[in-house]
């Protein structure tokens, strides 16, 4: 460990940025990660999401709130997510709780997104049961009309999720399987580091 390492907020950084550089070939989507959620009932589901923004605050995606891991997320407040970076041999494992991002940054983020985006956003009634298969077709071409030649505001039940990391772990491969893991805990504004056995 060294100086550098203090902060893993700053670490996960330094190791996105390059993932970031490695070729789009080998690694289309760097801000990849595994989100894990849990219902009611304690079963966990897990999906691939894209990171949208990470700082001292936490690690920001978007979603339908009406989906599975909206529903469960807002029903719980608690998510984990998995980073895998293969070529790095790296994996970052983040716990915590989880609250909704300010209007104002979800907005900025929806008005960023292409417009196919945008519509499919309002579009999509994501995780529910399609009755035909041209239904997703048809509401894309009435939410077309309905924004004919206008911008795309951000639909009600759409937003970002801050995940506000309680746990951060690093794993970095090593020959022999004696691979180097470190835990950050946190305490109020404090992250106290271990070592862990492989």
């Amino acid at each position: 460990m060294n100086a550098a390492h203090d902060d893993p907020i700053a670490r996960f950084q330094a190791l996105l940025e390059k993932a970031k550089k490695l070729p789009k070939d080998v690694l289309p989507e760097p801000t990849a990660f595994a989100l894990g959620t849990v219902d009611q009932s304690g079963q966990p589901s897990v999906r691939i999401v894209l990171l949208k923004a990470v700082d001292q605050r936490g690690f920001v995606f978007y979603t339908n709130f009406e989906s599975r891991k909206g529903r469960e997320i807002l029903a719980s407040h608690r998510a984990a997510m998995c980073f895998h970076w293969q070529l790095l041999e790296t994996q970052v494992r983040v716990e915590g709780r989880v609250e909704i991002v300010a209007d104002a940054e979800a907005d900025a983020y929806f008005a960023s997104r292409a417009r196919g985006s945008q519509i499919g956003a309002w579009a999509s009634i994501q995780s529910q049961p399609m009755n035909e298969p041209g239904d997703l077709d048809r509401r894309v071409a009435e939410v077309e009309e309905r924004f004919r030649d206008k911008p795309l505001t951000r639909p009600p039940n759409w937003s970002g999720f801050r995940v506000i990391p309680e746990r951060i772990e690093f794993w970095k491969n090593m020959p022999s399987r004696l691979h180097v893991r470190h835990v950050y805990s946190r305490s109020g504004d404090e992250w106290a580091v271990t070592r862990l056995y492989p």
